[in-house]
């Protein structure tokens, strides 16, 4: 399936075959001879093949991608280590451009078992942003509980994929996947460099902070944006009226004295 994947996948992203040529470091004559099934590529070439149009060795080289649509991929760092790579299961639709999943609240005991997997993955409720930032790799997510109110319980959190965890910010908002909380949302205070865990602290102060080990985190996704149904409730506190109310009294008492 080679010859005619390679020269599907080439049109599909506009390019001629010198062009593919330079991205893959080989000669034109070399991809003319590959798409016309008179050579075969070197097992390096299928790999540079398959990273650069983001489709497995195996789809390349068994399926008719101009008739099948294929599973994406992408190989990230995970974690700490830079040069740790896993692969992270992505969707796209017909422009090649990446959707955004959608990981219900029903889904996301599931999620801690298919996060890897492709066909888990391609199953999920799909949509797109316009207004998010195109670099990046987004998933939504969907919250329940109120420990980080005033965002409510059943409100969608979209994420950007963190590859390296230790540039993560004190109170930076995360969504966290591990097997010990599941999928949680939380503001993360980085301890990494001093003993390997993550604090994790709710807006609502009624739940106390807790650590997670890094050992134990699957993905991190950053919240980028939030869709829910309801508006938050302005808090209209004792202590917020008191101070209007001061505020007020000084603005009289300058009056006075003009």
């Amino acid at each position: 399936m080679v010859d005619n994947n390679l020269k599907f996948l080439r049109k599909k992203n506009g390019l001629t075959q010198a062009q593919l040529a330079e991205k893959l470091n080989i000669k034109r004559s070399l991809v003319g001879a590959y798409e016309e099934g008179r050579a075969e590529p070197r097992l390096s070439t299928l790999v540079n093949i398959s990273r650069l149009f983001e489709v497995s060795l195996d789809q390349l080289v068994t399926l008719e991608l101009s008739k099948n649509k294929p599973e994406a991929s992408k190989e990230i760092q995970n974690g700490t280590d830079g040069g740790k790579l896993r692969v992270l299961a992505i969707t796209i639709d017909q422009d090649n451009r990446e959707n955004i999943e959608l990981v219900p609240y029903k889904a996301s005991a599931g999620y801690l078992n298919g996060y890897a997997d492709p066909e888990f993955i391609e199953e999920l409720p799909k949509f797109r942003l316009p207004m998010l930032n195109t670099t990046g790799t987004h998933r939504a997510f969907e919250i329940k509980g109120d420990s980080m109110l005033p965002i409510a319980s059943g409100t969608v959190i979209i994420g950007k994929y963190i590859e390296d965890w230790v540039t993560i910010k004190d109170g930076t908002p995360c969504i966290l996947v591990s097997q010990q909380e599941g999928v949680v949302f939380k503001r993360v205070y980085n301890k990494i460099k001093s003993d390997s865990t993550l604090r994790l602290h709710s807006d609502n102060p009624v739940f106390h902070p807790y650590e997670l080990g890094v050992n134990d985190i699957y993905e991190i996704w950053e919240a980028k944006a939030y869709i829910s149904n309801s508006f938050p409730i302005a808090d209209f506190s004792l202590s917020k009226l008191t101070s209007i109310v001061m505020d007020l009294q000084q603005e009289v008492i300058k009056l006075k004295r003009a």
